[in-house]
């Protein structure tokens, strides 16, 4: 339980953002909000595409639909009060506001990397038993997994929020971050964290092991199958099946393993920013264009959609 004294005593933060780079945040604003937008847009259009689309309602756009909407929310967490301090150069955020963001970022992190895991299942699946996939991923199945996604996600970043707010910050509020990130708010504080970091380091070893060992058992299994197979076309469509989902976890992974394994005292603040905007703000964004420009099958969705719905309301006006 969060002590009381500390809800009185400490009115909130103040996110410094960008600010030992003032030249910079001209250049910063427009980006931020133009991958945000970008984001929005993406994930949005996926998430009503498949869902509009029958020839889409299969586990994998299943699994698809929620890493939409797991990015839209994660970026939404955080990008708009970036962009608020970065008009302001500085910016406040309640003790309330800033451990809620905490809460919902990390949480929806560690949703999404065992949901990548997940779907690498997914596609062992489809690759190496595609006459019992229909069975095997069946709709109780991809719904149990995906309460369990959100389950260990919720509930892993609850115990880190609630150690947290367990601690004294004292009269240190300057967070130099543009979000409240666990590290950042850690080194805030003069108390003991000990176990805080304990947690962070035991879980983020946990969960990117368990989502890992998961995408590399799949893959393994999917490589040997394709290997296998007797035709090159054969072996190349069973391939692209996973190419998309290869590149999301790369894009993904990299920055987040910098991000939460690498010592601190390693890199500077500036790149420990320049990771974090890439897990929370780049792969969101990138993600829908890598699933939509490499998949036939979601432009064929689009090419559908647009002569059922927009080209006879275009005719009409």
């Amino acid at each position: 339980m969060m002590e009381v004294e500390n809800l009185t005593a400490l009115p909130g933060f103040i996110l410094l953002g960008f600010s030992d780079a003032p030249e910079l945040q001209a250049t910063i604003f427009p980006i931020f909000l133009s991958l945000y937008i970008m984001m929005v847009l993406g994930n949005l259009v996926m998430i009503l595409l498949i869902n509009a689309d029958p020839e889409l309602h299969t586990p994998m756009y299943f699994f698809l639909t929620h890493l939409s909407f797991i990015d839209f929310c994660l970026s939404s967490t955080i990008v708009p009060k970036a962009l608020e301090n970065l008009l302001r150069g500085r910016g406040h955020i309640s003790f309330l506001g800033c451990f809620a963001q905490l809460y919902f970022s990390l949480a929806l992190i560690v949703c999404e990397c065992f949901l990548l895991g997940v779907m690498a299942y997914d596609r062992y699946v489809a690759v190496c038993k595609p006459l019992l996939y229909a069975t095997i991923m069946s709709r109780a199945r991809c719904y149990g997994m995906m309460g369990l996604v959100y389950t260990t996600g919720f509930l892993t970043s609850l115990g880190h929020t609630v150690l947290v707010g367990r601690l004294s910050f004292c009269q240190a509020r300057s967070i130099n971050h543009f979000f409240c990130e666990l590290p950042a708010l850690l080194q805030l504080s003069c108390s003991n964290t000990r176990a805080n970091k304990l947690l962070q380091v035991s879980n983020a070893e946990l969960n990117t092991a368990g989502s890992v060992l998961m995408i590399l058992v799949s893959y393994t299994y999917i490589l040997h199958t394709i290997l296998r197979m007797p035709s090159a076309r054969r072996r190349l469509k069973a391939f692209s099946t996973c190419a998309s989902h290869l590149a999301v976890i790369t894009i993904f992974y990299v920055p987040g393993m910098l991000a939460y394994t690498q010592p601190r005292k390693a890199c500077s603040r500036d790149q420990v920013k320049l990771v974090s905007a890439c897990y929370t703000v780049l792969t969101p964004t990138l993600n829908p264009f890598i699933y939509s420009l490499r998949n036939k099958e979601v432009k064929g969705a689009l090419r559908r959609l647009w002569v059922r719905k927009l080209v006879p309301r275009l005719a009409r006006l």
